[in-house]
């Protein structure tokens, strides 16, 4: 299926949020996910099935001080 994802036209294999951070490797507690300008809490990632032509956003936290 083909999604936005930060801004770029990409093919995934995955059905769900969850599915979609382990595929690109990626801590679910280290980042915010954005679905068509929604944000999805992390609790819900599993649940969350995605849809063709979603725009999805994964934020990642920046500290500073």
């Amino acid at each position: 299926m083909k999604v936005r994802l930060n801004g770029v036209e990409t093919e995934i294999g995955a059905k769900n949020l969850r599915e979609l951070l382990d595929e690109l490797e990626i801590n679910p507690q280290k980042v915010v996910v954005e679905v068509n300008l929604q944000i999805v809490k992390r609790d819900r990632l599993s649940e969350y099935e995605i849809k063709d032509g979603d725009s999805i956003e994964i934020v990642n936290f920046v500290g500073g001080g």
